[in-house]
């Protein structure tokens, strides 16, 4: 395929995909991780996902709008319930353990951590595209559907705070911690970092006691 330039804006959102292709996207999404960036080509993929290499072309267009296609998908398994959906301040806060829930279980699995595996060991190289795509299609695309998330809760007067990509930075701080970086270099998760509903709710019960507009909740952390 020719390859053409990465475009330097920030889509507003994960691209829509049909059933059929995301099934494509998940077999290009294991090609990737199995091996490497090399290992996704048309012709693999058609065979992989038993499609024509005509329809891969159709839906993504060139070898980069495959690769563009393949991190947008992953990261659109980080949902967004719509900021008008909490009318209420515990649906608010019920929607941002969803995320911080979601988010968790896509960054600590193993396709995740295997596509942030490759793009760290290209990084030196003067066209690093799969790290420049899972910044800008994956943790941009993210960071900023969730400070929007977080400006809905201000607006509603559900949270309080000064900067929306402050208090983001710290709500993944809470809910991450080291645990991603651990996981990069091969280290086990530990047995409580396995439930990703108790770290999630915790996650946000300390949130809350920093940015909540209330009185600081204690029901949410386990």
């Amino acid at each position: 395929m020719a390859q053409t330039a990465l475009h330097d804006s920030l889509p507003d959102e994960a691209e829509a995909f049909t059933p059929r292709q995301q099934t494509v996207l998940e077999c290009a999404l294991k090609l990737l991780v199995e091996g490497g960036e090399k290992a996704l080509t048309t012709a693999g993929l058609a065979r992989s996902a038993n499609c024509s290499k005509e329809s891969l072309y159709k839906w993504f267009g060139d070898r980069d709008g495959l690769l563009a296609a393949v991190v947008s998908f992953q990261a659109s398994k980080v949902h967004f319930a719509s900021e008008g959906a909490a009318t209420d301040a515990q649906t608010f806060r019920t929607h941002l353990t969803a995320f911080v829930r979601e988010l968790l279980d896509v960054l600590t699995g193993e396709t995740s951590l295997a596509l942030n595996r490759l793009a760290i060991g290209q990084s030196n190289r003067e066209e690093a595209r799969l790290g420049r795509l899972l910044l800008l299609r994956g943790k941009y695309t993210i960071s900023t559907r969730a400070r929007a998330l977080l400006e809905a809760g201000r607006f509603r007067g559900f949270l309080k705070f000064d900067d929306a990509e402050e208090a983001y930075q710290v709500l993944y701080g809470l809910a991450v911690r080291d645990q991603h970086i651990r996981q990069l270099l091969g280290d086990k998760p530990r047995s409580k970092d396995l439930d990703i509903d108790r770290q999630a709710h915790l996650a946000v019960d300390r949130f809350y006691r920093l940015f909540g507009a209330e009185a600081p909740y204690t029901g949410g952390g386990k």
